[in-house]
C-alpha cells in the first residue's frame, strides 16, 4: 500500500465523511455551549473578582486559579469518573457542556478583569458626579467599553475552546475526533483522522486569522 493509499485514501474518506459531519455539528453545538455558558458566567465572575466583598472575592481568586492551572482533561475526568462515587452521574453531554463552561468562565474572568481595569479610574468618578449608581456606571459606561478591549482575547479563548472539544472523545461523546476515531479503527486506516484534523482547519483557520486582524486592529487604534 502506498504513502498515498495510507494516509489520504479518498474511497476510506469518503464513507467516513457522514460520521465526520456529524461529528462536527456535535463538535460546533459543543463548543457554542461551552461559549454561550461560558462568557457571561465568566462576566459574573470576573466582577464578583473585583467588586464583591472580601471572602467573595477570594472564592473568586481560588476559582479562577484552580480552573486555569487545572488541564481540561483532568475536568473531564473528574467530572465523569469520579462524581458517580458521590451519587451524582451525567450524561457524556452534560459532562463536557459543564466541563467546558466552568474553564471557560474562569479565562473569561480574567480577560474582563483586565478589560474592566483598563478603563481609567476618572471614568467611574465622572459618572459619580454626574449622579449615575455605580450599577448603573459599569452598565452604561464601562463594560461597554471593555467589551471592546476585551474581543480580540475573547475570540482567543473561543477558538482554544472549539479544539478542547476533541478532548470529549474521552468521556465517549460523539465529537468530530470521536467519529474519526471510529471511523479510523472501522477502516483500519488512518485517513478518517487525517480528515477530521483537514476539518478542524478548516473550521478554526478563519477564526484564527480574525483573531489576528482584531489584534492589528486595536493596536492601531491604541496608537492613535
Amino acid at each position: 500500500m502506498t504513502l498515498l493509499e495510507t494516509f489520504f485514501n479518498i474511497e476510506v474518506l469518503g464513507e467516513a465523511f457522514p460520521a465526520l459531519l456529524r461529528g462536527l455539528i456535535n463538535t460546533f453545538l459543543l463548543g457554542i455551549a461551552g461559549i454561550g455558558l461560558g462568557i457571561p458566567l465568566g462576566l459574573l465572575i470576573g466582577l464578583i473578582r473585583l467588586y464583591a466583598p472580601k471572602p467573595f472575592r477570594y472564592a473568586a481568586v481560588f476559582y479562577i486559579d484552580i480552573l486555569r492551572a487545572t488541564p481540561m482533561l483532568v475536568v473531564l475526568m473528574i467530572i465523569y469518573f469520579a462524581l458517580p462515587f458521590v451519587g451524582i452521574r451525567l450524561s457524556s453531554w452534560a459532562c463536557a457542556i459543564l466541563a467546558f463552561t466552568i474553564v471557560m468562565a474562569a479565562y473569561m474572568a480574567e480577560v474582563f478583569r483586565s478589560g474592566i481595569e483598563s478603563i481609567p479610574r476618572g471614568q467611574f468618578e465622572a459618572a459619580a458626579a454626574l449622579g449615575l449608581s455605580f450599577i448603573t456606571t459599569l452598565h452604561k459606561v464601562v463594560l461597554p467599553q471593555a467589551v471592546r478591549l476585551v474581543i480580540p482575547p475573547t475570540t482567543n479563548n473561543c477558538v482554544s475552546m472549539f479544539k478542547d472539544t476533541s478532548l470529549a472523545s474521552t468521556v465517549a461523546l460523539a465529537e468530530l475526533m470521536k467519529e474519526g476515531l471510529d471511523a479510523q479503527a472501522l477502516y483500519a486506516n488512518p485517513t478518517p483522522l487525517i480528515g477530521a484534523a483537514l476539518i478542524y482547519i478548516a473550521f478554526l483557520w478563519p477564526m484564527v486569522r480574525l483573531v489576528s486582524m482584531l489584534e492589528k486592529k486595536f493596536s492601531k487604534e491604541k496608537k492613535r
